[in-house]
Protein backbone atom coordinates (compact mmCIF):
# COMPACT_ATOMS: atom_id res chain seq x y z
CA UNK A 1 0.00 0.00 0.00
CA UNK A 2 0.76 3.92 -0.65
CA UNK A 3 2.13 5.56 2.31
CA UNK A 4 -0.22 8.15 3.59
CA UNK A 5 0.96 11.44 3.79
CA UNK A 6 1.12 13.73 6.76
CA UNK A 7 1.39 17.10 7.07
CA UNK A 8 5.06 18.51 8.13
CA UNK A 9 3.69 20.89 10.58
CA UNK A 10 6.49 19.75 13.64
CA UNK A 11 9.21 22.12 13.75
CA UNK A 12 13.10 21.49 14.67
CA UNK A 13 12.46 22.46 18.57
CA UNK A 14 9.40 20.47 18.82
CA UNK A 15 11.11 17.77 17.57
CA UNK A 16 14.64 18.00 20.04
CA UNK A 17 11.96 18.97 22.83
CA UNK A 18 10.05 15.79 21.67
CA UNK A 19 12.87 13.59 22.21
CA UNK A 20 13.83 14.63 25.89
CA UNK A 21 10.35 14.77 26.63
CA UNK A 22 10.38 11.12 25.74
CA UNK A 23 13.03 9.99 28.19
CA UNK A 24 11.83 11.69 31.31
CA UNK A 25 9.24 10.43 32.70
CA UNK A 26 8.16 9.38 36.23
CA UNK A 27 10.88 6.87 36.14
CA UNK A 28 13.46 9.44 36.53
CA UNK A 29 11.68 11.86 39.37
CA UNK A 30 10.41 8.44 41.60
CA UNK A 31 12.47 5.33 40.41
CA UNK A 32 15.96 6.29 40.95
CA UNK A 33 15.59 6.34 44.16
CA UNK A 34 14.79 3.27 44.66
CA UNK A 35 17.67 1.74 41.93
CA UNK A 36 20.05 3.13 44.32
CA UNK A 37 18.18 1.53 47.72
CA UNK A 38 18.74 -1.50 46.00
CA UNK A 39 22.68 -1.31 44.51
CA UNK A 40 24.03 1.48 46.25
CA UNK A 41 26.07 4.05 44.75
CA UNK A 42 27.23 1.32 42.10
CA UNK A 43 23.76 2.08 40.37
CA UNK A 44 25.89 4.58 38.56
CA UNK A 45 27.36 2.05 36.45
CA UNK A 46 23.91 0.67 36.05
CA UNK A 47 22.66 3.60 34.72
CA UNK A 48 25.79 4.00 32.03
CA UNK A 49 25.38 0.74 30.54
CA UNK A 50 21.96 1.63 30.34
CA UNK A 51 21.89 4.97 28.69
CA UNK A 52 25.18 3.39 26.37
CA UNK A 53 22.39 0.48 25.02
CA UNK A 54 19.50 3.53 24.20
CA UNK A 55 22.74 5.37 22.63
CA UNK A 56 23.37 2.21 20.32
CA UNK A 57 19.71 1.68 19.75
CA UNK A 58 19.03 5.47 18.75
CA UNK A 59 22.21 5.64 16.69
CA UNK A 60 20.63 2.07 14.82
CA UNK A 61 17.50 3.55 14.34
CA UNK A 62 18.52 7.10 12.95
CA UNK A 63 20.85 5.34 10.61
CA UNK A 64 17.53 3.84 8.95
CA UNK A 65 15.38 6.68 9.42
CA UNK A 66 17.65 9.07 7.76
CA UNK A 67 17.70 7.48 4.60
CA UNK A 68 13.57 7.47 4.02
CA UNK A 69 11.52 7.96 7.02
CA UNK A 70 8.19 6.03 6.88
CA UNK A 71 5.09 5.76 9.22
CA UNK A 72 5.51 3.05 12.22
CA UNK A 73 8.88 3.97 11.62
CA UNK A 74 10.68 0.88 12.91
CA UNK A 75 7.80 -1.39 12.59
CA UNK A 76 8.58 -0.67 8.69
CA UNK A 77 12.19 -1.22 8.65
CA UNK A 78 11.68 -4.92 10.70
CA UNK A 79 9.01 -5.78 8.26
CA UNK A 80 11.12 -4.89 5.30
CA UNK A 81 14.59 -6.07 6.39
CA UNK A 82 13.37 -9.10 8.53
CA UNK A 83 9.80 -9.85 7.18
CA UNK A 84 6.54 -9.14 7.81
CA UNK A 85 5.99 -11.41 10.77
CA UNK A 86 8.74 -9.13 12.44
CA UNK A 87 7.07 -6.03 11.50
CA UNK A 88 3.50 -7.45 12.38
CA UNK A 89 5.29 -7.83 15.57
CA UNK A 90 7.05 -4.90 16.53
CA UNK A 91 4.24 -3.05 15.39
CA UNK A 92 1.66 -4.44 17.79
CA UNK A 93 3.86 -5.08 20.63
CA UNK A 94 4.84 -0.86 20.12
CA UNK A 95 1.48 -0.22 20.24
CA UNK A 96 0.20 -2.21 22.73
CA UNK A 97 3.10 -0.50 25.34
CA UNK A 98 1.88 3.28 24.54
CA UNK A 99 -1.86 2.08 24.60
CA UNK A 100 -0.95 0.70 28.27
CA UNK A 101 1.50 3.38 29.00
CA UNK A 102 -2.19 5.88 28.15
CA UNK A 103 -4.40 4.41 30.88
CA UNK A 104 -1.73 4.03 33.30
CA UNK A 105 -0.61 7.91 33.09
CA UNK A 106 -4.42 8.54 33.21
CA UNK A 107 -5.14 6.48 36.61
CA UNK A 108 -2.20 7.90 38.15
CA UNK A 109 -3.09 11.45 36.92
CA UNK A 110 -6.82 10.77 38.39
CA UNK A 111 -5.08 9.78 41.72
CA UNK A 112 -3.24 12.91 42.28
CA UNK A 113 -6.03 15.44 41.40
CA UNK A 114 -8.16 13.22 43.87
CA UNK A 115 -5.16 13.81 46.33
CA UNK A 116 -5.12 17.33 45.26
CA UNK A 117 -8.64 18.24 45.48
CA UNK A 118 -11.29 15.06 47.15
CA UNK A 119 -14.31 16.09 45.39
CA UNK A 120 -13.31 15.09 42.39
CA UNK A 121 -13.25 11.21 41.75
CA UNK A 122 -10.00 9.40 40.40
CA UNK A 123 -12.58 8.33 37.24
CA UNK A 124 -13.46 11.81 36.42
CA UNK A 125 -9.49 13.48 36.59
CA UNK A 126 -8.54 10.00 34.39
CA UNK A 127 -11.34 10.57 32.26
CA UNK A 128 -11.14 14.47 31.65
CA UNK A 129 -7.49 14.59 31.08
CA UNK A 130 -7.19 11.63 28.47
CA UNK A 131 -10.12 13.79 26.56
CA UNK A 132 -8.31 16.85 26.92
CA UNK A 133 -5.41 15.40 25.27
CA UNK A 134 -6.98 13.14 22.43
CA UNK A 135 -8.70 16.66 21.56
CA UNK A 136 -5.24 17.97 21.72
CA UNK A 137 -3.82 15.55 18.70
CA UNK A 138 -7.01 15.67 17.31
CA UNK A 139 -7.19 19.34 16.64
CA UNK A 140 -3.23 19.12 14.91
CA UNK A 141 -0.11 17.73 14.85
CA UNK A 142 1.12 21.33 15.09
CA UNK A 143 -0.48 22.08 18.61
CA UNK A 144 0.56 18.46 19.44
CA UNK A 145 4.05 20.02 19.26
CA UNK A 146 3.85 23.21 20.80
CA UNK A 147 2.08 21.99 23.70
CA UNK A 148 4.73 19.07 24.55
CA UNK A 149 7.01 21.51 24.17
CA UNK A 150 6.10 23.68 26.85
CA UNK A 151 5.78 20.55 29.01
CA UNK A 152 9.11 19.50 27.92
CA UNK A 153 10.54 22.66 29.10
CA UNK A 154 9.22 22.62 32.77
CA UNK A 155 10.51 18.74 32.84
CA UNK A 156 13.95 20.12 32.07
CA UNK A 157 14.38 23.77 33.10
CA UNK A 158 13.34 21.54 36.89
CA UNK A 159 16.54 19.49 36.31
CA UNK A 160 18.87 21.63 35.41
CA UNK A 161 18.24 23.73 38.62
CA UNK A 162 18.70 20.17 40.50
CA UNK A 163 21.75 19.54 38.80
CA UNK A 164 23.50 23.33 39.43
CA UNK A 165 21.94 23.19 43.16
CA UNK A 166 23.43 19.39 43.76
CA UNK A 167 26.76 20.42 42.10
CA UNK A 168 26.71 23.39 44.25
CA UNK A 169 25.83 21.57 47.35
CA UNK A 170 28.94 18.62 46.58
CA UNK A 171 31.53 21.78 46.16
CA UNK A 172 30.24 23.39 49.16
CA UNK A 173 29.49 26.42 47.84
CA UNK A 174 25.89 26.73 49.46
CA UNK A 175 25.79 28.36 53.14
CA UNK A 176 22.45 26.47 54.30
CA UNK A 177 24.24 22.88 53.37
CA UNK A 178 27.70 21.45 54.41
CA UNK A 179 29.42 18.31 52.56
CA UNK A 180 31.27 16.25 54.98
CA UNK A 181 33.24 14.36 51.86
CA UNK A 182 32.25 11.30 50.91
CA UNK A 183 33.51 9.19 53.84
CA UNK A 184 29.27 8.48 54.48
CA UNK A 185 30.17 6.04 50.97
CA UNK A 186 32.27 4.16 53.05
CA UNK A 187 30.66 3.92 56.13
CA UNK A 188 27.40 2.51 54.61
CA UNK A 189 29.49 -0.18 52.99
CA UNK A 190 31.10 0.95 50.08
CA UNK A 191 30.53 1.67 46.59
CA UNK A 192 28.89 -1.72 46.05
CA UNK A 193 27.55 -2.75 49.16
CA UNK A 194 25.30 -5.82 48.15
CA UNK A 195 27.84 -6.90 45.17
CA UNK A 196 28.48 -6.97 41.56
CA UNK A 197 25.44 -9.33 40.52
CA UNK A 198 23.11 -5.89 41.13
CA UNK A 199 24.90 -3.80 38.68
CA UNK A 200 24.00 -5.72 36.22
CA UNK A 201 20.35 -6.69 37.39
CA UNK A 202 20.00 -3.02 38.05
CA UNK A 203 20.45 -2.43 33.79
CA UNK A 204 16.64 -3.95 33.64
CA UNK A 205 15.38 -1.64 36.21
CA UNK A 206 16.99 0.92 34.37
CA UNK A 207 16.16 0.91 30.80
CA UNK A 208 12.45 0.76 31.56
CA UNK A 209 12.89 4.13 32.76
CA UNK A 210 15.04 5.52 29.90
CA UNK A 211 13.15 4.05 27.25
CA UNK A 212 10.85 6.51 24.57
CA UNK A 213 14.11 8.29 23.07
CA UNK A 214 13.13 6.41 19.49
CA UNK A 215 9.89 8.78 19.65
CA UNK A 216 11.41 11.27 18.00
CA UNK A 217 12.26 9.13 14.98
CA UNK A 218 8.05 9.23 14.68
CA UNK A 219 7.88 12.56 15.13
CA UNK A 220 10.34 13.53 12.99
CA UNK A 221 8.16 12.03 9.96
CA UNK A 222 5.86 15.37 10.57
CA UNK A 223 8.66 17.65 10.71
CA UNK A 224 10.07 20.79 8.25
CA UNK A 225 12.94 18.90 7.19
CA UNK A 226 12.57 14.81 8.88
CA UNK A 227 16.24 13.62 7.91
CA UNK A 228 18.20 16.32 9.35
CA UNK A 229 15.96 16.63 12.31
CA UNK A 230 16.67 12.67 12.99
CA UNK A 231 20.29 13.52 12.37
CA UNK A 232 20.00 16.35 15.13
CA UNK A 233 17.95 14.19 17.85
CA UNK A 234 20.11 11.19 17.22
CA UNK A 235 23.24 13.19 17.89
CA UNK A 236 21.86 14.96 21.10
CA UNK A 237 20.44 11.91 22.85
CA UNK A 238 24.39 11.35 24.01
CA UNK A 239 24.20 14.56 25.94
CA UNK A 240 20.95 14.29 27.08
CA UNK A 241 20.97 10.82 29.09
CA UNK A 242 24.34 11.49 30.12
CA UNK A 243 23.23 14.97 31.51
CA UNK A 244 19.55 14.15 33.02
CA UNK A 245 20.50 10.35 33.85
CA UNK A 246 23.75 10.09 34.96
CA UNK A 247 24.25 13.44 36.33
CA UNK A 248 21.44 12.59 38.07
CA UNK A 249 22.53 9.66 40.00
CA UNK A 250 25.50 11.05 40.66
CA UNK A 251 24.69 13.95 42.69
CA UNK A 252 22.44 11.87 44.24
CA UNK A 253 24.93 9.19 45.65
CA UNK A 254 27.46 12.50 46.52
CA UNK A 255 24.40 13.53 49.11
CA UNK A 256 22.28 11.19 49.96
CA UNK A 257 23.44 7.78 51.45
CA UNK A 258 22.44 5.09 49.45
CA UNK A 259 20.64 3.01 52.78
CA UNK A 260 18.42 6.60 54.04
CA UNK A 261 15.15 5.08 52.55
CA UNK A 262 13.75 8.16 53.75
CA UNK A 263 15.58 10.67 51.54
CA UNK A 264 15.37 8.09 48.46
CA UNK A 265 11.74 8.44 48.51
CA UNK A 266 11.87 11.57 47.07
CA UNK A 267 15.22 12.31 46.15
CA UNK A 268 14.88 15.13 43.94
CA UNK A 269 12.54 17.09 46.08
CA UNK A 270 14.57 16.20 48.94
CA UNK A 271 17.57 16.93 47.91
CA UNK A 272 16.12 20.76 46.99
CA UNK A 273 14.91 20.74 50.25
CA UNK A 274 18.81 20.36 52.16
CA UNK A 275 19.43 23.02 50.27
CA UNK A 276 17.25 25.60 51.65
CA UNK A 277 14.94 26.12 48.72
CA UNK A 278 11.02 26.73 49.54
CA UNK A 279 8.34 24.25 48.76
CA UNK A 280 10.57 22.20 46.79
CA UNK A 281 8.59 18.86 47.55
CA UNK A 282 4.93 20.72 46.26
CA UNK A 283 7.49 22.28 43.58
CA UNK A 284 8.49 18.82 42.68
CA UNK A 285 4.91 17.17 42.66
CA UNK A 286 3.51 20.08 40.06
CA UNK A 287 6.87 18.63 37.68
CA UNK A 288 5.78 14.78 38.30
CA UNK A 289 2.31 15.80 37.22
CA UNK A 290 3.20 17.72 34.44
CA UNK A 291 5.94 14.59 33.62
CA UNK A 292 2.63 12.54 33.98
CA UNK A 293 0.54 14.75 31.41
CA UNK A 294 4.04 14.86 28.94
CA UNK A 295 4.04 11.43 28.44
CA UNK A 296 0.62 10.96 28.49
CA UNK A 297 0.26 13.15 25.24
CA UNK A 298 3.55 11.80 23.76
CA UNK A 299 1.82 8.26 24.13
CA UNK A 300 -1.61 9.29 22.39
CA UNK A 301 0.81 10.46 19.92
CA UNK A 302 2.95 7.52 19.04
CA UNK A 303 0.46 4.70 19.74
CA UNK A 304 -1.86 6.61 16.86
CA UNK A 305 1.34 6.42 14.38
CA UNK A 306 2.40 3.19 14.82
CA UNK A 307 -0.62 2.26 14.36
CA UNK A 308 -1.21 4.50 11.07
CA UNK A 309 1.72 2.53 10.20
CA UNK A 310 0.65 -0.66 10.48
CA UNK A 311 -2.39 -0.18 8.50
CA UNK A 312 -0.65 0.95 5.52
CA UNK A 313 1.24 -2.39 5.45
CA UNK A 314 -2.10 -4.18 5.86
CA UNK A 315 -1.42 -5.49 9.29
CA UNK A 316 -4.32 -3.12 10.79
CA UNK A 317 -7.69 -2.27 9.66
CA UNK A 318 -7.70 0.05 6.91
CA UNK A 319 -10.22 2.77 8.49
CA UNK A 320 -7.10 3.67 10.59
CA UNK A 321 -4.89 5.06 7.69
CA UNK A 322 -7.90 8.12 6.96
CA UNK A 323 -6.53 11.45 7.80
CA UNK A 324 -8.40 14.97 8.87
CA UNK A 325 -8.82 17.03 6.14
CA UNK A 326 -8.58 20.18 8.63
CA UNK A 327 -5.26 18.99 10.84
CA UNK A 328 -4.02 15.89 8.78
CA UNK A 329 -4.06 13.86 11.48
CA UNK A 330 -5.03 9.92 12.06
CA UNK A 331 -7.94 10.88 13.44
CA UNK A 332 -9.56 7.61 13.63
CA UNK A 333 -6.15 5.78 14.91
CA UNK A 334 -5.93 8.60 17.33
CA UNK A 335 -9.68 7.77 18.92
CA UNK A 336 -8.54 3.88 18.23
CA UNK A 337 -5.78 4.07 20.53
CA UNK A 338 -7.64 6.21 23.03
CA UNK A 339 -10.28 3.99 23.27
CA UNK A 340 -8.27 0.78 23.92
CA UNK A 341 -6.43 3.19 26.73
CA UNK A 342 -9.74 3.83 28.27
CA UNK A 343 -10.66 0.11 28.67
CA UNK A 344 -6.60 -0.12 30.48
CA UNK A 345 -7.66 2.31 32.67
CA UNK A 346 -11.03 0.75 33.98
CA UNK A 347 -8.76 -2.74 34.38
CA UNK A 348 -6.91 0.00 37.15
CA UNK A 349 -9.65 0.23 38.88
CA UNK A 350 -11.15 -2.64 38.77
CA UNK A 351 -8.09 -5.15 39.37
CA UNK A 352 -5.40 -3.11 39.90
CA UNK A 353 -3.34 -5.81 41.47
CA UNK A 354 -3.90 -9.16 39.43
CA UNK A 355 -4.50 -8.11 35.85
CA UNK A 356 -3.55 -4.36 35.63
CA UNK A 357 0.08 -5.37 37.51
CA UNK A 358 1.04 -8.31 35.14
CA UNK A 359 -0.09 -6.32 32.07
CA UNK A 360 2.18 -3.21 33.36
CA UNK A 361 4.98 -5.39 34.40
CA UNK A 362 5.06 -6.85 30.89
CA UNK A 363 5.25 -3.05 29.22
CA UNK A 364 8.96 -2.65 29.88
CA UNK A 365 10.13 -6.27 28.89
CA UNK A 366 8.35 -6.00 25.35
CA UNK A 367 10.41 -2.54 24.77
CA UNK A 368 13.38 -4.92 24.75
CA UNK A 369 12.47 -7.09 22.82
CA UNK A 370 11.37 -4.06 20.40
CA UNK A 371 14.58 -3.01 20.45
CA UNK A 372 16.34 -6.35 19.09
CA UNK A 373 14.11 -6.34 16.49
CA UNK A 374 15.04 -3.23 15.45
CA UNK A 375 19.15 -4.04 15.83
CA UNK A 376 18.61 -6.99 13.68
CA UNK A 377 16.64 -5.10 11.08
CA UNK A 378 19.63 -2.90 11.33
CA UNK A 379 22.82 -5.56 10.51
CA UNK A 380 20.38 -6.22 7.35
CA UNK A 381 19.78 -2.54 6.25
CA UNK A 382 23.41 -2.11 6.08
CA UNK A 383 24.77 -4.85 4.30
CA UNK A 384 21.56 -4.15 1.78
CA UNK A 385 22.67 -0.73 1.60
CA UNK A 386 26.29 -1.26 0.95
CA UNK A 387 25.26 -3.39 -1.77
CA UNK A 388 22.90 -1.25 -3.80
CA UNK A 389 23.96 2.54 -2.83
CA UNK A 390 26.99 4.69 -2.90
CA UNK A 391 25.62 7.77 -1.17
CA UNK A 392 27.27 7.95 2.05
CA UNK A 393 24.96 7.91 5.28
CA UNK A 394 23.91 10.64 7.29
CA UNK A 395 24.63 9.11 10.63
CA UNK A 396 26.04 5.42 11.09
CA UNK A 397 26.29 3.05 14.03
CA UNK A 398 29.70 3.05 15.39
CA UNK A 399 32.09 -0.43 14.63
CA UNK A 400 29.81 -2.04 12.55
CA UNK A 401 28.39 -4.83 12.51
CA UNK A 402 30.22 -5.60 15.77
CA UNK A 403 28.82 -3.16 18.21
CA UNK A 404 25.68 -4.18 17.21
CA UNK A 405 26.24 -7.74 17.39
CA UNK A 406 26.76 -6.37 21.57
CA UNK A 407 24.02 -4.68 21.71
CA UNK A 408 21.75 -7.22 20.71
CA UNK A 409 23.45 -10.09 23.19
CA UNK A 410 23.46 -7.12 25.85
CA UNK A 411 19.80 -6.61 25.67
CA UNK A 412 19.29 -10.38 25.60
CA UNK A 413 20.76 -11.06 28.51
CA UNK A 414 19.24 -8.00 30.15
CA UNK A 415 15.42 -9.70 28.89
CA UNK A 416 16.83 -12.87 30.74
CA UNK A 417 17.98 -11.54 34.02
CA UNK A 418 14.33 -11.26 34.49
CA UNK A 419 14.30 -14.89 35.56
CA UNK A 420 16.35 -14.60 37.84
CA UNK A 421 14.64 -11.37 39.87
CA UNK A 422 11.77 -12.15 41.54
CA UNK A 423 10.37 -9.00 41.37
CA UNK A 424 10.84 -9.41 37.27
CA UNK A 425 9.80 -13.08 36.89
CA UNK A 426 5.74 -12.08 36.35
CA UNK A 427 6.79 -9.78 34.06
CA UNK A 428 9.34 -11.88 32.03
CA UNK A 429 6.66 -14.56 31.63
CA UNK A 430 3.64 -12.08 30.82
CA UNK A 431 5.80 -10.55 28.03
CA UNK A 432 7.30 -13.77 26.83
CA UNK A 433 3.33 -15.08 26.55
CA UNK A 434 2.69 -11.97 24.79
CA UNK A 435 5.42 -12.29 22.18
CA UNK A 436 4.52 -15.62 21.39
CA UNK A 437 1.06 -14.71 21.09
CA UNK A 438 1.13 -12.08 18.53
CA UNK A 439 3.68 -13.93 16.35
CA UNK A 440 1.47 -16.74 16.62
CA UNK A 441 -1.77 -14.56 15.29
CA UNK A 442 0.37 -13.18 12.53
CA UNK A 443 1.20 -16.57 11.00
CA UNK A 444 -2.13 -17.64 11.98
CA UNK A 445 -3.51 -14.87 10.25
CA UNK A 446 -1.79 -15.95 7.02
CA UNK A 447 -2.69 -19.60 7.11
CA UNK A 448 -6.78 -17.96 7.60
CA UNK A 449 -5.78 -15.83 4.28
CA UNK A 450 -4.53 -18.90 2.19
CA UNK A 451 -7.53 -20.92 3.48
CA UNK A 452 -10.34 -18.11 1.73
CA UNK A 453 -8.10 -17.30 -1.57
CA UNK A 454 -7.68 -21.14 -2.36
CA UNK A 455 -11.63 -21.46 -1.30
CA UNK A 456 -12.37 -18.74 -3.20
CA UNK A 457 -10.53 -19.98 -6.29
CA UNK A 458 -12.01 -23.18 -5.97
CA UNK A 459 -15.51 -21.92 -6.08
CA UNK A 460 -14.28 -19.55 -9.62
CA UNK A 461 -12.99 -22.88 -10.92
CA UNK A 462 -16.44 -24.46 -10.17
CA UNK A 463 -18.90 -22.07 -11.25
CA UNK A 464 -16.19 -21.55 -14.74
CA UNK A 465 -16.63 -25.51 -15.03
Amino acid sequence: MAQVELGKTLKTRHITMISIGGIIGTGLFVGTGKNIMSTGPATIVSYILACLIIVFIMRMLGEMASTKPENGSFAAYSSRYIGRWAGYTVGWLYWASWVFIVGLEAAVIGGMLHSWVPSIPVWVGSVGITLLLTAINLYSVKTFGEFEYWLAFIKVGAIIVFLVVGALMIFGVLPTFEHNGFAFIQEAGGFAPNGVLPIFTGIVFVIFSICGAEVAAIAAGESEDPKRNIVRAINNVIYRLALFFVGSVLIMICIIPWNNTELLAAPYANILEMAGLPMAAQLMQIVIFTSLISVMNSAIFTSSRMLLGMAEKGDAPAIFMKLSKKSSAPTFAIIGSTVVAYFCAILYFISPDVIFYFLGNAVGALMIIVYIFIAVAHIRFRKQYEKMETEPLAIKMWLFPYLTYVTIAMLAGVYLCQMFISSLQAQFYMSTILVIFVIGSFFLRERLKKTTLTTASATRNADVE
